[in-house]
């Protein structure tokens, strides 16, 4: 099994921060930020990942080197331009090969446990298993919406906050089904078979969710939700990383490393 790490993103509202260090690498527990999914997918196995490159890319480049000194063997693949959260994709078919991979965000922090949601997931013959949590509100954050077999039967894609407006996927759902629904948002991991790689946008920038796996929820795919109730943390701006600081320096979450 193999896996990309998404970390080409430009860190926005990081800056000053991520003017000079990419997002991925800023320090966090006396480690780069991107150490801790890599190593979440190095306990469940995976040695051989991808990380696409933008913003600062030689930084990270220079940081992580080969991933020998990881455990890994990492392949990495630089953007002319931001491809989006999916376009990544179109690029990697032939790394990416003909077994289930991963999709891993390299700015979020969780402990989740990937062998026993690979175990979910092939367990429920899905195309496509997205790792969920429920935060304290749901109103910051699109909502995933799965059944009782935990199938996401709806995403609702956040367009605006104030007032709240969603994008639905599909746009319509009979108000018996949707009642019996539970919200999540994603929480930054995704398994997928190879056949989805069929079903990839020709041209990027394209979003992972927009692009592809809310269109596979419409149409009523074998896609999944895998809920995660452990450690769970984003590091968004300023102020979430200072308290992230904090929190690691006097009570660092266990089973990270």
């Amino acid at each position: 099994m193999k896996a990309l790490v998404l970390a080409a993103g430009m860190g926005e509202r990081l800056r000053p921060l991520t003017e000079l260090t990419p997002k991925p690498m800023l320090e966090l527990g006396g480690r780069p930020l991107i150490h801790y999914p890599l190593a979440m997918l190095r306990r469940a196995g995976v040695t051989d990942v991808a990380i696409n490159l933008h913003h600062l890319g030689s930084a990270i480049q220079r940081g992580l080197g080969d991933g020998s000194q990881l455990g890994l063997r990492i392949t990495y693949a630089p953007e002319q331009i931001l491809l989006g959260t999916g376009g990544p994709l179109n690029g990697l078919r032939s790394f990416l090969g003909d077994d289930t991979f991963v999709i891993a965000n390299s700015d979020t922090l969780l402990d989740l446990d990937l062998s026993a949601m690979l175990g979910f997931h092939r367990a429920h013959a899905a195309l496509a298993t997205i790792a969920l949590f429920h935060p304290a509100n749901l109103d910051y954050y699109s909502r995933l919406e799965i059944d009782a077999d935990q199938r996401l039967r709806r995403m609702r894609l956040l367009m605006r906050r104030d007032p709240l407006q969603y994008d639905d996927y599909p746009v319509a759902l009979d108000d018996s089904v949707a009642a019996t629904l539970s919200s999540f948002m994603y929480c930054g991991v995704i398994l997928a078979e190879p056949a989805v790689l069929d079903l990839l946008p020709p041209n990027p920038p394209w979003s992972l969710m927009v692009g592809l796996f809310a269109p596979m929820v419409a149409r009523a795919r074998a896609v999944f939700g895998y809920v995660h109730t452990g450690y769970f943390r984003t590091m968004d701006d300023l102020k979430s990383y200072d308290a992230l600081k904090a929190e690691f320096a006097s009570s660092p979450p266990p089973k990270m490393i």
